[in-house]
């Protein structure tokens, strides 16, 4: 198994970053090369660091890491939205889209550090993403913290990193879409239509997107359709700021800013997104919190010191998630009514948001479950030629195969069961 998830990586390596799937995904995604990072760690170490640096040459001034930077070596018509829509061009001629995905690059960073530091110390990798994932957190903590309360709102679902969440239905509810015949959807040419979003939930997506871009990507003018709480970014950008705290401690820099943002976005997050044993997104717009329960509610398990730990374990293990009955965690309420086994994001289970909740089980002492979620994971990795997601009640593989992150995941699981960095 190793040795193929190894050979995923290869394949998908471009000479400088990892696209997620040659043919879906043909550029660099933001926390796909997180993800990537992790597990290439135990490839090469040059790869782990290259993929993150990479990824930082798409940093835009104000600090924002894109969600996608643009390969000039792909067709422009390759993937939709591509660089003519977003129309997002860096002064060292990158061009990237204008959103944002999941913090997790400092903890992958941290993790990369740590496979061997006195490598990263003679490259002097640390020193040279450091700056870059401080301004990162900077403009999540000066951009786009919109509520009362401090947490960092996500202003797109694909900013969420699960795009067709059905936590979104509601605030996309008043989005009116983009015109049926104003663009070409390019995912369907490479997965089947009844995984993907639908049509009309398309159009709200581009319609979103473009009102961004036509304000200028800025964050205090555009009339935001959509600005959500969500509980899986804030958990991320939580356990970023402990790894940069680290970080920091071995640059002789001072650690106690990152953890103190740490503390306050935990004292937040629990304070206004957790209710009735489980953590749920805030529609800013509409006030309220959105009755959906994702598998983003689970992902603060992974928060060091979480003093609700304990209740969302055992929601975890209740009827909604069934964690360690079904194959790896479902993505969406087994008990919802509109609970779709194989749509996007609408209840299949996924290897990246696996590999956060065995983090988080082992940093809890929950052994056996941690052992177990990890066994099904690297079964499944190897079972489906490791699938972009699957079926949680068959364990059936949808979405693309030879997925990147899937790959990276399993490999660094099959490598270590112990959660590197701060506990």
């Amino acid at each position: 198994m190793r040795d193929q998830a190894a050979k995923v990586l290869d394949q998908n390596w471009t000479g400088r970053s990892t696209v997620p799937s040659r043919s879906l995904y043909p550029h660099q995604w933001s926390w796909d090369s997180a993800f990537i990072a992790i597990g290439l760690r135990h490839v090469s170490i040059s790869r782990a660091q290259t993929e993150l640096e990479w990824l930082l040459q798409a940093q835009w001034p104000d600090g924002r890491i894109p969600h996608i930077a643009f390969s000039p070596s792909v067709p422009r018509d390759a993937y939709f939205p591509g660089p003519d829509f977003w129309r997002a061009q860096l002064s060292n001629g990158t061009e990237t889209s204008g959103i944002v995905q999941p913090p997790i690059h400092a903890l992958a960073a941290w993790l990369t550090h740590e496979a061997d530091p006195a490598e990263s110390a003679r490259r002097g990798f640390l020193q040279r993403v450091y700056p870059g994932l401080v301004a990162w957190h900077g403009y999540l903590r000066d951009r786009r913290t919109i509520g009362a309360a401090g947490l960092v709102a996500i202003v797109h679902p694909w900013e969420s990193g699960m795009d067709n969440s059905p936590a979104w239905d509601s605030p996309l509810a008043r989005v009116t879409p983009a015109p049926a015949g104003s663009f070409t959807r390019r995912d369907t040419d490479h997965a089947a239509g009844a995984d993907r979003p639908t049509d009309l939930d398309y159009g709200r997506y581009v319609q979103l997107a473009a009102t961004y871009r036509d304000n200028g990507y800025d964050d205090r003018e555009t009339p935001h359709a959509f600005a959500v709480e969500d509980p899986c970014f804030n958990a991320l950008l939580i356990c970023s700021e402990h790894a940069l705290a680290d970080i920091a401690v071995v640059l002789g820099h001072d650690p106690e800013p990152h953890r103190r943002y740490a503390a306050e976005l935990t004292d937040a997050l629990v304070s206004r997104l957790f209710v009735a044993g489980m953590f749920r997104s805030l529609d800013l717009l509409a006030g309220e919190l959105i009755p959906a329960d994702t598998v983003a509610g689970l992902i603060p398990l992974t928060i060091p010191g979480l003093p609700v730990a304990d209740a969302l374990l055992a929601t975890a293990l209740g009827p909604r998630f069934r964690l360690g009955e079904t194959r790896l965690v479902p993505s969406y309420d087994l008990t919802a009514d509109d609970f779709d086994a194989g749509r996007y994001w609408r209840g299949p289970s996924w290897f990246n948001t696996a590999w956060l909740i065995h983090r988080g089980l082992v940093q809890l002492g929950q052994t056996a479950y941690a052992d177990a979620l990890r066994a099904d994971l690297l079964t499944l990795a190897e079972a489906t030629d490791f699938a972009e997601y699957v079926d949680p009640l068959t364990g059936s593989a949808h979405g693309a195969r030879s997925f990147s992150w899937t790959a990276a995941l399993a490999l660094d699981l099959a490598q270590s069961t112990r959660p590197c960095g701060r506990r």
